[in-house]
């Protein structure tokens, strides 16, 4: 009792313990983050930092590389669902996290502001409004753009019987008569990566199978021309005149929600010679493709190729600070749903440690009172930056 009623006392008599105040961030900016792109790779991204209740804007086109396919496939929990559904559940699921606006719009300009500490994004949203917002980082999932030739009937069916991805598309053609539309070496090398689905395949090379192509195709696979003698796989070197489609495969009000297999879709090929037609039930192509948008490499942002230069080790940061690069648009070179869900994660985790690393460097500065020099923000920076420390960005993100 009389231990209580001392303890009451101290109570009484001890000075008010203050919450500690709240702390300005390094920048002052509308948001910690923009996303520009709202695929897999964005909304991966655009979760990420709702989780750890980042301030987060999603601008969003509506413009989608894999929009023309009918499902999307090897997303673990959402297999075979269509790429609109897939955006459509997870949308709704990050729309429950309160720091995350997500909007409709087409990003035109970044503008790096005070040496990359900050940027300026404007952007065009419906009904012709232009708006821009200050931003501490910029998430580029702007997505690339297949470029497909002018064969009558191929754009009409892209993604509805002619694929580019025998792991996104083929199970669902498997046992069927297929085809593959590309250069001769590039058709020879695909072989192999479709042989389990069904090995009656031709290659429809489009005029490529040339002394020349065959001398390159010679140095990609030794041995090529005996390999498709033993699979008994046919070359078609005839100039491709359309791609007529028989039949459909598509399931007729189909739920989106839920896969639809098998699909039996059939078309003919016909040549500028007009003979002998082929039929086919699908096909993979190789096509070239480009960046979608000018955004990240008007604002500075290098190619490599024609992808978005991104550091592996460095969160997929670019060569801009504060410029992230992910999904299809980014130089790792892979490119399918669960890979464009992993980089959005990725780039969301490394983003949110360096923002709370800069603004560890800005708080530490202001408590002593006094202007801090560079030679002493740089001292701060290395230790706050020390390699064994767990939070070591570069140390994280090596795999």
């Amino acid at each position: 009792m009389i231990f209580l009623s001392l303890l009451r006392i101290c109570l009484l008599i001890a000075p008010a313990v203050h919450s500690a105040p709240f702390l300005e961030p390094a920048v002052q900016a509308d948001y910690d983050a923009i996303v520009i792109g709202g695929g897999p790779a964005g909304l991966a991204a655009t979760s990420g930092l709702a989780r750890v209740r980042r301030n987060v804007l999603l601008i969003d086109s509506g413009e989608y590389r894999n929009d023309p396919t009918r499902h999307a496939h090897d997303i673990l929990g959402f297999d075979g669902v269509t790429p609109a559904w897939l955006r459509f559940a997870a949308r709704r699921q990050i729309s429950d996290y309160g720091t995350v606006d997500l909007v409709n719009g087409t990003v035109t300009e970044v503008q790096p502001q005070k040496n990359n500490t900050f940027f300026k994004v404007l952007a065009d949203y419906p009904g012709n409004k232009s708006v821009s917002f200050t931003t501490r980082k910029v998430v580029l999932a702007t997505g690339m753009r297949d470029i497909l030739p002018t064969t009558t009937g191929l754009a009409e069916s892209w993604g509805k019987g002619i694929y580019w991805c025998p792991w996104c598309d083929g199970h669902e053609h498997a046992d069927q008569d297929l085809g593959i539309l590309a250069r001769l070496d590039s058709a020879v090398t695909s072989v192999r990566e479709i042989l389990t689905l069904n090995t009656d395949i031709v290659l429809f090379v489009n005029g490529t199978d040339t002394p020349a192509n065959r001398a390159i195709t010679e140095g990609k696979f030794p041995g090529w021309e005996t390999y498709l003698k033993l699979l008994n796989v046919k070359i078609e070197n005839r100039t491709l005149a359309s791609i007529t489609r028989l039949r459909d495969g598509a399931t007729p009000y189909a739920d989106p929600s839920l896969p639809t297999h098998p699909e039996h879709d059939l078309f003919e090929v016909n040549f500028t010679d007009k003979k002998n037609p082929i039929l086919r039930n699908a096909f993979f192509a190789d096509f070239p493709s480009e960046q979608r948008s000018k955004v990240g490499e008007n604002a500075g942002v290098q190619l490599y190729g024609n992808k978005l230069a991104a550091d592996g080790a460095g969160g997929l940061v670019t060569n801009v600070p504060g410029i992230f690069a992910i999904g299809d648009a980014n130089s790792d070179n892979v490119t399918n749903v669960p890979h464009a869900f992993f980089s959005g994660k990725r780039t969301a985790v490394y983003l949110h440690v360096q923002i709370e690393r800069e603004n560890s460097l800005a708080q530490i500065a202001a408590a002593g009172k006094r202007d801090v020099g560079e030679d002493e923000l740089q001292k701060l920076w290395a230790r706050m930056n020390v390699p064994s420390d767990v939070t070591h960005a570069r140390e994280r993100f090596e795999v």
